[in-house]
């Protein structure tokens, strides 16, 4: 006789941690949550896992529904599962993260009414956030200032043409610290992954810039090679 085993549920969630750069500061999206637990509270964009979808077609749709964004890459870096993270029960969540320029492509419009809003907030003016999102954001905060030590994930946050000012700006919002501006201009020219262009900054009042591209194809003789500052 053919044993029948007993069926085994789960309840994951997954919560989505994007990072941009808008110019002038890094920024994390966040929703305003429409539904209790911690309603009215902000919140990272997180729901749970459907029963019949992967954790990659999850992390997707969730960010859609809350936000509108599509086609955004997202990477899985973290698992969190303290018993008591949520006041309903055991819920594990996912972390994913990624890094993304602003700009007018990117318009927020969630599609559920499970979020009020969304918005692109400041992270150095945070609002106390719900469950243990803080501690999920923390995490990822965390991850990328060490993978900006040896990935080249600062030129995700650009767009394709960028100053030495703009490149330094990003290292040290991501960092949380100044750098030197010669030292660093030094240093990052001498990997020779940067294409100067015969091009410089548009529309400014002071004196324009020259303009750089990241070059993808030398970077990838360096990979890997740390990027200390």
């Amino acid at each position: 006789m053919e044993q029948i085993l007993p069926h085994l549920d789960s309840v994951f969630s997954i919560d989505c941690v994007l990072f941009g750069f808008d110019g002038k500061e890094l920024k994390i999206l966040l929703i305003e949550r429409n539904e209790e637990p911690f309603k009215d509270w902000w919140a990272l964009p997180g729901n749970i896992v459907g029963s019949d979808e992967s954790l990659d077609q999850s992390a997707a749709r969730i960010l859609y529904e809350l936000t509108g964004l599509r086609g955004i890459y997202m990477e899985q870096y973290y698992a969190f599962g303290d018993p008591g993270r949520h006041p309903q029960g055991r819920v594990i969540t996912l972390a994913y993260y990624a890094l993304i320029r602003l700009g007018g492509d990117k318009d927020l419009r969630p599609v559920s009414t499970y979020a009020k809003q969304a918005n692109w907030l400041p992270i150095t003016a945070l609002p106390k956030l719900a469950f243990d999102h803080q501690k999920i954001y923390d995490k990822g905060l965390e991850k990328i200032k060490r993978r900006i030590k040896h990935q080249p994930i600062a030129f995700e946050l650009l767009p394709e043409k960028f100053t030495l000012t703009q490149l330094q700006h990003v290292y040290e919002l991501v960092l949380g610290k100044k750098l030197d501006k010669r030292n660093f201009r030094k240093k990052i020219v001498s990997f020779g992954v940067l294409k100067e262009l015969d091009e410089k900054q548009k529309g400014v009042s002071y004196r324009a810039a020259t303009l750089y591209r990241f070059d993808k194809r030398k970077y990838a003789k360096l990979f890997g090679k740390e990027i200390s500052f």
